[in-house]
């Protein structure tokens, strides 16, 4: 287990020199919260309630169940190596370097696509406001204001992060709070026909047939795409081996009871077959509530949670392309910390990719959502899959003793991993049968082989590898 009192291997001794340790106990709990709720659930979840009913929430608590051992899983692997591109890490110690230089960019490209198309979203649901306002205006505002941020200090991330995930942590439990006492006290305009009793009154609990449930379980992964960002965290975090498994732990059953929770009150309040699917569901609650400006306080919501999501993608793409740079995986200027101590080089090429996604959304506004968020889906699945099989690989060099074990332990493994990836590979197989999300299945491919093409040219000399060999060296 990694005693940061004891002396320091080659990879953790940069750490400590390098990236600062400025993330507090409440900072990584909002980020990896942040990360996980966003357009998935305030918007999202209106199309998957139309196909699935309130069977949906199985889906959501199935789903739950693989990202709760996705997250045990990386939390034993981040007290045991608490650095920043953890999955990289893991990856290229306990799978392949192959595996390891492939996760990283594909983590990097996830975060990337969701970046896109959050701040061109800002855009858009500025012109409630000011509907004169050419969305260009407020979605270049918020990619500049997100990105100063980032640059200015982690800590300063932290701090905008935490209050951002705050809006939508509160606007959830304003929602379970006023509907409960809806349903329970039965005031306000739904209190004649809010009942749980929706939850199975309209054809059945199951109205789409386990049918529904199955092909609803990608909507829950987009969904919960974001929850591992706190594997991003780690090489930043104060006191790791106290705050990662104490957030791992809290992350995981807030989350499921955020999306369980509201998902189950709203259609409680309305029938499910009663909600527009092209409309936030939190919005036609409010509005049926009677709340006044109900539609401008979930649309501030819905600002907040893109801003949310598009700094969480600037903070983890600009990591991965420093620890990239540190395996020599990418150019060396990407491996350089400014004097803030971010890697500001990785954070300004990231940034700019970003800043395509206003032109994808300008052009083709009504289907790059659900294009760039398959592609989203499809590396979240690569990301976890990677996390499960590298913890597999952890434990059985446990065994060997050739990594040392730690307390805080995964439950159910090696059962739980193989679970864990055959689920993500049903995933997957749903995916291709929509023709919407199966372009994603098309452009994987394309780009795993872009990434071995790069991995040859990339690929370590007999020098790296015996300084590889030493930065892991299990005596750390």
């Amino acid at each position: 287990m990694t005693n940061l009192n004891e002396p320091l291997c080659e990879e953790q001794r940069h750490e400590e020199k390098g990236l600062q340790r400025s993330l507090k106990d409440r900072h990584i709990q909002l980020i990896s919260i942040g990360g996980a709720i966003g357009v998935g659930l305030f918007l999202g979840s209106a199309k998957a309630i139309s196909k699935a009913g309130p069977s949906l929430l199985v889906a959501y608590a199935f789903a739950g169940l693989a990202v709760f051992f996705i997250m045990r899983a990386l939390g034993e692997l981040l007290v045991h190596r608490p650095v920043a591109g953890s999955f990289a890490t893991y990856a290229e110690e306990y799978v392949s370097p192959w595996a390891g230089f492939v996760t990283a960019w594909t983590y990097w490209f996830m975060w990337v696509a969701t970046g896109m198309v959050e701040p061109t979203a800002v855009g858009i649901y500025f012109h409630y406001w000011f509907p004169n306002l050419p969305q260009w205006i407020p979605a270049l505002g918020t990619l500049a204001l997100l990105y100063g941020t980032n640059m200015i200090a982690v800590r300063a991330f932290g701090e905008l992060e935490f209050w951002f995930a705050l809006i939508k942590v509160v606007t959830i439990v304003a929602t379970l709070v006023i509907g409960l006492a809806a349903i329970v006290f039965g005031f306000g305009h739904l209190g004649q026909s809010a009942s749980f009793s929706n939850l199975w009154a309209h054809d059945g609990f199951v109205p789409k047939g386990i049918v529904g449930i199955v092909m609803t379980l990608q909507f829950a992964c987009f969904a919960y795409a974001g929850v591992e960002l706190i594997g991003v965290t780690a090489g930043e975090a104060q006191n790791p081996e106290k705050i990662l498994p104490r957030a791992t732990n809290s992350i995981t059953f807030r989350i499921l009871v955020f999306y369980i929770g509201a998902l189950a009150v709203i259609m409680s309040l309305i029938p499910w077959n009663e909600l527009d699917p092209d409309m936030s569901p939190f919005v036609q609650v409010f509005m049926k509530m009677g709340v006044p400006a109900a539609a401008g306080i979930i649309n501030f919501v819905m600002v907040s949670a893109a801003a949310s999501a598009g700094s969480s993608g600037i903070f983890s793409t600009g990591r991965m392309l420093y620890a990239l740079a540190q395996r020599k995986q990418a150019p060396a200027v990407f491996g350089k910390l400014s004097k803030s101590r971010v890697p500001a080089a990785g954070i300004s090429a990231s940034v700019t990719l970003m800043l395509i996604g206003v032109v994808i959304n300008y052009f083709s506004p009504g289907e790059a959502f659900t294009y760039i968020a398959s592609i989203v889906t499809v590396g979240a699945l690569w990301t976890w899959g990677i996390i499960v099989w590298a913890h597999l690989k952890y434990r059985r060099a446990v065994k060997r003793g050739e990594a040392a074990a730690v307390s805080f332990r995964m439950p159910g493994a090696p059962y739980a991993n193989w679970f864990v990836l055959a689920f993500l590979s049903l995933v997957i197989v749903l995916l291709a049968t929509d023709d919407a999300t199966r372009v994603a299945l098309y452009v994987a491919p394309l780009w795993f082989a872009l990434l071995s093409v790069g991995y040859s040219l990339a690929k370590p000399d007999a020098n790296d590898k015996a300084f590889s060999s030493k930065r892991y060296d299990k005596t750390c």
